[in-house]
């Protein structure tokens, strides 16, 4: 049935308890054990009912720290209301998932929303699925960024963010780079134009910082980078730790950014 029929029909004898289970049972008016025993996932495998119980709370977090963090600043604006509203679009939620989404967004703008110990269940609950916790910071990143500003109050959040998850503060540096030259990579491409060479020369920077590289690294460490990038991000291998279905698409545009990147980098060195 997945992760989503589950939470549907009410069956959360497997599900979470605490701050996460708290919050899908304010949002679809379940009682739900705050008791329950959450088991750390330590293994490289993971059975039908890990994976459902890790979606869940991937999609719960995200949304409601996505609204913690457009409120961090005061007040949510157009443009982080737009990006929530195109993640949704992107993942292909249908009325009832948009729904559930934008309640867990609202509940993260809620003064009493406990962060913290969001953060804390998410982390235990993931256990060792390190890239889906940097799949989860790229995307509070990016709506942050959303408006074009990092705001002091949204970085302070984000900093909380990376220390729970056990991010240090080198990483999520590099998470912001990665974020803001995907952005500008992206950008670039659609215009389908021919570029200036002011243009392309930012450009190829941004590729150069996709792949998380510096400009002057040898062909090697340049396909090393790009083969971990993919790794990081590759679709398949994300929903399989427990990357909700509906967020396969997100990943695997990042997946086709990451090509685009090396392959812009090739041409350039002629490798």
């Amino acid at each position: 049935m997945g992760w989503w029929g589950k939470l549907l029909g009410g069956t959360f004898g497997f599900m979470l308890g605490g701050p996460i289970g708290a919050l899908l049972g304010a949002v679809m008016g379940h009682q739900i054990d705050k008791g329950l025993n959450v088991a750390r996932l330590e293994g490289p495998e993971l059975d039908a009912d890990q994976r459902e119980l890790i979606q869940t709370a991937f999609f719960t977090a995200t949304f409601s720290v996505m609204g913690h963090i457009a409120k961090a600043d005061g007040q949510v604006t157009r443009d982080e209301i737009e990006i929530a509203e195109a993640l949704m679009q992107q993942m292909a939620l249908d009325a009832e998932q948009r729904k559930l989404a934008m309640a867990l967004f609202q509940q993260g703008k809620r003064a009493d929303f406990d962060l913290a110990g969001v953060l804390d269940q998410f982390k235990h609950q993931l256990g060792r699925q390190r890239n889906l916790l940097r799949i989860f910071i790229e995307v509070q990143v990016q709506v942050a960024l959303s408006d074009g500003v990092m705001h002091s109050a949204e970085e302070k959040i984000l900093l909380q963010v990376c220390k729970h998850l056990g991010f240090r503060q080198a990483e999520y540096r590099a998470i912001i780079y990665l974020v803001k030259a995907s952005g500008h990579f992206a950008g670039e491409q659609r215009q389908g134009r021919k570029p200036s060479a002011a243009t392309s020369a930012a450009t190829i920077n941004d590729a150069y910082e996709l792949l998380g590289v510096d400009k002057s690294a040898s062909d090697s460490d340049v396909k090393k980078a790009y083969r971990r990038m993919l790794s990081r991000h590759h679709p398949d291998k994300l929903v399989s730790k427990g990357l909700p279905e509906e967020m396969m698409k997100v990943a695997a545009d990042k997946t086709f950014q990451i090509k685009q990147a090396y392959d812009m980098i090739k041409k350039a060195r002629g490798m």
